[in-house]
């Protein structure tokens, strides 16, 4: 993935495509009858969808739910190369650099390979293959056979020296909250040493404030695994710098009250924006509950900063967001219809 940031963005197209894209992701009504179908009747219906295209491609290699996860992984990689293929000027470097959070997503994947003892074949099946790791990178990762060497191996990449410091807490503990928090702490970090601070109401500062709300968010998601993982770790520690909501300091006793904590956000500049999303929060009677809660609550901010910027990068940002949450919820289904759960067992995994 070349970077090209030379020119002008053609903010007013971009946006037009995704708008016409965003459109036909699934909708509740898509949901609710999937998850009252069996495996082979999930498939059929998706060969009647957008993913008509990659479901007739790899049917005659895969089928059932096999079927539809490459389905899902192979449409997701090509409708994020249409967003570069489309985009012109710093906008390309926005939409390219943003979609690097898929090795960020790659390297969480194989680290939980790992840790469970999956199959080859399985981890790499879940591997997303956009991003700037190469498939031949991708495919000596998933050879690893241990945490110690897919630390090793990335050890030249963003995420190497952040995973390096984390591994003696993974050791220490035996739970993956310091590897992943690490591994997205190198992400964001990195996006927001390439922006600097940006003059206001630019097009790069609308791009800083996305990337804050998602730093904000997911220091709220990683503060709770740690404080609910019962280890040994100050959520402090693995703080990201870059949000505008908390200090690392504040982290720690939030972490631990989670009605506090739903009222800091809802007097923080995200209370206005965020009213529904905020009663969910305070509903939420589980971590799963919880973070899909933030989930949904971060998908509503950035529709709301696409509203209010229609001709910008928040639209496309916005997308990617949604059209992974689409895939995260089909996949969801599809696993849980395969395992036997139950419509409300499956619902719970789902976020709208």
């Amino acid at each position: 993935m070349s970077v090209r940031t030379e020119g002008s963005s053609n903010y007013e197209y971009v946006t037009a495509r995704v708008r016409s894209r965003r459109a036909k992701l699934f909708d509740e009504d898509d949901y609710r009858k999937l998850v009252r179908m069996g495996p082979s009747e999930i498939a059929r219906f998706m060969e009647e969808t957008e993913y008509e295209t990659e479901m007739n491609a790899l049917g005659a290699r895969h089928s059932g739910i096999d079927l539809v996860e490459y389905a899902l992984n192979e449409n997701l990689a090509k409708h994020f190369d249409d967003l570069l293929t489309w985009s012109e000027g710093p906008l390309y470097g926005y939409i390219a650099n943003y979609l690097r959070k898929f090795d960020t997503w790659n390297v969480k994947t194989l680290i939980r390979g790992v840790y469970t003892d999956a199959d080859r074949e399985d981890i790499q099946d879940d591997l997303i293959r956009t991003g700037e790791f190469s498939d031949d990178f991708l495919d000596r990762l998933a050879d690893a056979t241990s945490i110690e060497e897919l630390v090793e191996l990335l050890e030249n990449t963003i995420f190497g020296e952040p995973l390096a410091d984390a591994f003696s807490d993974y050791e220490s503990e035996g739970v993956l909250v310091p590897l992943e928090n690490a591994v997205d702490r190198a992400f964001y970090a990195h996006l927001m040493d390439d922006i600097g601070t940006p003059e206001p109401d630019t097009p790069t500062a609308l791009y800083r404030e996305f990337l804050q709300a998602e730093i904000d968010f997911r220091n709220v998601r990683n503060a709770l695994r740690i404080a609910r993982s019962g280890a040994d770790i100050d959520p402090a520690a693995y703080f990201m710098e870059g949000g505008r909501l908390f200090r690392a300091e504040e982290i720690r006793q939030l972490a631990s009250n989670t009605e506090e904590l739903v009222a800091r956000i809802r007097e923080s500049t995200y209370g206005d924006d965020l009213a529904d999303a905020l009663e969910d929060l305070e509903d939420a009677d589980s971590l799963i509950g919880f973070e899909h809660a933030l989930d949904s609550a971060l998908l509503e901010y950035s529709q709301k900063l696409s509203n209010r910027y229609p001709l910008s990068v928040c639209p496309v940002l916005s997308y990617v967001l949604a059209k992974e949450r689409e895939i995260e919820n089909i996949r969801a289904i599809a696993r849980g219809r395969e395992a036997g759960l139950s419509v409300d067992e499956i619902e719970t995994e789902l976020v709208q």
